[in-house]
């Protein structure tokens, strides 16, 4: 009987959480990872920006490389070599579907990688 009580408690709290997670805005963008051993740069758009620093804080923390395209630089010079710079920034609407949303940051993207003159590997 204990069990269903503490779970009663509980689930006010996991669906205000939710209801929390859900109503924040998302945020996206454009972003660069440089090699500053060889120069390379990689530009990449994402609906999730925090999410996407997040996995390259661990890619650095535990030196695996946070995708292929960057492999064989990341093993060559580690991950100390690397770094991430926030380009752009796009906040989704509040009335904005999530492809939506994928659609502008891929038009962000874009626009980035054809007033740069760089290419997304």
């Amino acid at each position: 009987m204990c069990h269903d009580v503490e779970e009663q408690t509980l689930e006010p709290n996991k669906k205000k959480l939710r209801d929390e997670y859900k109503s924040k805005a998302s945020v996206g963008g454009v972003y660069r990872i440089t090699c500053s051993e060889n120069g390379m740069t990689w530009t990449r758009g994402t609906v999730d920006l925090r999410g996407a620093k997040n996995r390259f804080e661990f890619a650095c923390k535990t030196n695996l490389s946070p995708e292929m395209a960057l492999n064989e630089a990341w093993k060559a010079y580690g991950s100390k070599a690397f770094t991430l710079e926030t380009l752009e920034e796009i906040e989704q609407g509040e009335t904005q579907s999530q492809k939506e949303f994928s659609e502008d940051v891929a038009a962000l993207l874009a626009m980035v990688i054809g007033k740069e003159g760089t290419h997304a590997e």
